[in-house]
């Protein structure tokens, strides 16, 4: 078990051996026939197949802590651990900022995730081989995806195989047909399945191949620099859209009532969103905890609409 402050993640190299034997692996550490090195096993770091099993079937638990400070992030960093501890098998202390880096917050469409996990692991043991790498471009990686592909995946999974499941079932249902709920499930499930397996396989395998030509092109530092610009319109269209914050007062002029937020959103629409995102960012720059933050953001946000200076 390793302890990080207030984080307490336990693992265990036996908790996906049950289900390891449905990609033929015999146990969790089951290895290639001799001669035969799978594309997803690793020399170095000790990785195999059972344990990108593991990664695949832990991604499936990636919303069972969903909360709104970290979203995902729990998930994220418990579907990957098998591989980081691998990685920094004998770095406690990079092991610990490696976990710190995952249990940041990530939010992203459940099915393309693996694919973001695999090329995740593969900049990890970039980041463990060069020391030169800067591990921030991890989550920078992260956090640039995020949009793009959950865009990708709503369109996909609830946008398309949703209603095309749904259609097709209710086919059946109308018949009387037993089997609806069934058709339901496959058509539904079936390309979710292949896009999480497939994907962590992709991500991991080209990923590495991706790494290695940034690396010999020098063009590590430029990708960074991309990825933290898109993470940055990113997380800017999320405050514009997620945090919604209005001022209703109204003053009069030459007999005509003008409203407040009107002037506001011509100075630049989404002020008060802005504004109230970067207070609480500098709280936390600060140190100030968390719950103190929440807890003012209640007491400042009611006192101000008793106030009737802003609204939602």
């Amino acid at each position: 078990m390793v302890e990080i402050k207030d984080i307490d993640i336990v693992s265990s190299d036996d908790d996906a051996s049950s289900v390891s034997g449905a990609f033929g692996q015999s146990g969790p550490a089951s290895q290639p026939e001799h001669g035969k090195r799978d594309i997803l096993s690793s020399d170095e770091f000790g990785l195999t197949k059972g344990d990108f099993t593991k990664i695949f079937w832990r991604s499936f638990t990636l919303l069972g802590s969903f909360n709104y400070e970290r979203m995902e992030g729990l998930g994220f960093l418990y579907s990957i651990m098998p591989a980081l501890r691998k990685i920094y098998k004998d770095d406690s202390e990079g092991l610990k900022a490696a976990m710190h880096r995952h249990i940041a917050a990530f939010n992203m469409t459940v099915a393309p995730s693996p694919f973001v996990m695999g090329l995740t692991i593969a900049m990890e043991e970039n980041a463990k081989k060069d020391a030169s790498m800067d591990p921030a471009s991890i989550n920078a990686m992260k956090v640039s995806l995020m949009g793009p592909l959950s865009g990708i995946g709503d369109t996909f999974f609830w946008g398309i195989f949703r209603i095309l499941a749904c259609s097709l079932a209710l086919g059946f249902a109308t018949q009387g047909n037993p089997v609806a709920p069934l058709v339901l499930l496959v058509v539904f499930n079936l390309p979710n399945f292949l896009t999480r397996w497939f994907g962590l396989r992709i991500g991991y395998t080209k990923g590495s191949s991706l790494l290695a030509s940034l690396e010999k092109s020098g063009h590590m530092k430029l990708f960074t620099h991309c990825a933290g610009i898109v993470g940055a319109v990113s997380i800017g269209a999320m405050i514009a859209t997620l945090v919604v914050i209005s001022c209703p007062l109204t003053f009069n002029v030459a007999g005509q009532d003008i409203l407040m937020q009107d002037y506001l959103d011509q100075i630049l629409p989404g002020l008060l969103p802005l504004v109230a995102t970067l207070c609480i960012f500098f709280s936390i720059k600060r140190g100030i905890k968390t719950p103190v933050i929440i807890l003012g953001i209640i007491v400042v946000g009611f006192a101000l609409g008793v106030l009737g200076v802003i609204a939602l």
